[in-house]
């Protein structure tokens, strides 16, 4: 039975899981894991609503995007822990890894430690990164493998069962979000900006205070 096409960005990787199935999402959500932009999270959910239309098997991609998670942070991790400072200001700018934006991490890794390891899962830029700033702060090995897991679980659970149920209902769901993308897409930036902006003034009220 043929998959009806994929809304939005997932149709940009739907020929990916057509030519390389499981394999696609475990060398995707990988690699992105360890600081290389790719869409590795588009991938996997991708692969999960494929799951959802009867194509691939739920618990099977499920397990496989979170082991490749898990062991692209830890390899992140270890390049931050033993590369140091030195290997990612050489090579960090590609992948979008800057000085200042090192700098920032690091303090705010200072200040939460394993919580944002969990949630940066669900953070652009973040889930990308964390394991190498982990490592760049010093953070205890077995304290990031537990919270990295957490996380890896959490975000793999969430994404691939919302994935699935939408496959599940892919003939009834792709004609709307093809329709109400972009009001989504601004709906959300709308949201993260007000969460944003919302902590930054609480945190300016704290010190005041």
């Amino acid at each position: 039975m043929a998959v009806p096409p994929l809304p939005g960005v997932l149709a940009d990787v739907a020929p990916l899981l057509d030519h390389w199935g499981y394999l696609a999402v475990a060398a995707l959500v990988f690699v992105e894991d360890f600081g290389v932009p790719v869409p590795g999270e588009t991938v996997m959910i991708a692969a999960a609503v494929y799951a959802g239309t009867g194509q691939l098997n739920i618990v099977v991609v499920a397990v496989i995007a979170f082991l490749a998670a898990v062991t692209g942070d830890n390899l992140g991790y270890a390049i931050g822990r033993f590369g140091g400072h030195r290997l990612v200001d050489r090579y960090g700018r590609y992948v979008l890894l800057t000085e200042a934006r090192i700098a920032r991490a690091e303090a705010f890794f200072g200040r939460h430690g394993g919580k944002i390891v969990s949630v940066s899962r669900f953070i652009e830029g973040m889930r990308q990164a964390n394991g190498i700033i982990a490592g760049l702060a010093d953070m205890s090995w077995r304290r990031f493998l537990a919270f990295n897991a957490l996380g890896a679980a959490l975000w793999v659970g969430a994404w691939v069962s919302l994935g699935d149920l939408a496959g599940q209902h892919l003939s009834t769901l792709s004609p709307v979000v093809q329709s109400f993308g972009l009001y989504l897409l601004a709906a959300t930036v709308v949201l993260i900006t007000a969460l944003v902006a919302r902590h930054m003034l609480g945190r300016r009220s704290a010190d005041r205070q």
